[in-house]
């Protein structure tokens, strides 16, 4: 069964290539009967306030016509900023040596929040070290993670 971020990664992606950015992924949040949709895009110069018009423009008539959402919804078009989030293990495999917040689905040893340094990626897992520890989390059961920005 595919999943709903499954639908949107499919309709979203070819529409940000097609305004010369790349796709860094998306979020689909519910909150109630308004829910929001983020779209995250980068590019090698930097991303601007116009990419993210002319990508917002395009995918709002792209979602219109699929209507893959059938409640209300603000759409978000934004750059990952330096507190990026991961959601692909190319992407954790890149930000290697950097220190991330995981959180995940559900609790592993009594937790959901661990803090550490990525140590690189070993097949569907990201090898977490965490104070002493290192930790392999498969990537499907990580809800968030974020890059910590180093000063």
């Amino acid at each position: 069964m595919v999943s709903k971020l499954e639908v949107l990664h499919e309709l979203i992606e070819p529409v940000v290539k097609g305004q010369n950015c790349s796709f860094w992924g998306v979020e689909f949040l519910m909150q109630g009967h308004h829910s929001l949709l983020r779209v995250y895009i980068d590019a090698e110069q930097g991303v601007t306030v116009d990419d993210c018009t002319k990508v917002s423009r395009q995918l709002s008539a792209v979602m219109d016509v699929a209507d893959p959402i059938r409640e209300e919804y603000t759409l978000e078009v934004s750059s990952p900023g330096l507190d990026r989030p991961l959601f692909t293990l190319a992407q954790y495999e890149g930000h290697t040596g950097q220190i991330v917040n995981i959180q995940l689905r559900l609790p592993f040893e009594g937790r959901r929040k661990f803090k550490g340094v990525i140590k690189g990626v070993e097949g569907e897992e990201i090898v977490l070290m965490c104070e002493e520890y290192e930790f392999l989390f498969p990537v499907d059961t990580i809800e968030k993670a974020r890059v910590v920005p180093q000063s």
